[in-house]
């Protein structure tokens, strides 16, 4: 069922990552990110769990993707979510695309009471130094900005980040 609640919002489906139309996640990272990411990037999107890894489609075009990655907790103990890309196409943005895919992520997680998302109980992201827009959308999500990491990015600049995260309340 497609999701629209504001004027300015577009109307979007949510469709699973799989092996058959990953060529179009490797298309739409290519027209929205700075960087190239390798074919590891790829293969972690296969193995992740599908409610947290989803394109956005809006009449039936992919606009949109949220691809995260679970990271094994260090010692005994909760993992982590790790959001390795969430992105939308230009023409498309502004229209709380990625607000919906970010919800639809932490409703995922939150929700989950056992199997592989059942103990998470933060998720985090980089985000580059200089991007204000990023660092205010997930602010309004009620994430945390914390310590900057210096060298980052080996390929763009700045090459620092910040480290973004949120821990996850379940009911």
């Amino acid at each position: 069922m497609a999701m629209a609640t504001k004027s300015n919002d577009l109307a979007v489906d949510f469709g699973n990552i799989n092996e058959a139309n990953l060529d179009q996640l490797r298309k739409l990272n290519i027209s929205i990110f700075p960087v190239r990411y390798n074919d590891k990037f790829y293969q972690n999107v296969l193995v992740t769990p599908v409610e947290v890894t989803q394109y956005a489609y809006w009449n039936g075009f992919v606009v949109g993707a949220i691809c995260c990655r679970l990271e094994p907790a260090t010692g005994p103990g909760p993992k982590k979510l790790y959001i390795m890309t969430i992105g939308v196409l230009a023409a498309y943005r502004r229209r709380n695309i990625a607000r919906k895919l970010l919800e639809r992520m932490l409703e995922k997680v939150q929700g989950a009471s056992s199997g592989p998302l059942g103990d998470v109980s933060e998720v985090y992201l980089h985000v580059q130094t200089n991007n204000d827009d990023a660092l205010a959308f997930y602010k309004t999500a009620g994430f945390t900005v914390g310590d900057i990491l210096k060298g980052y990015y080996k390929r763009i600049e700045p090459p620092d980040c910040y480290v973004v995260s949120k821990s996850i309340s379940r009911s």
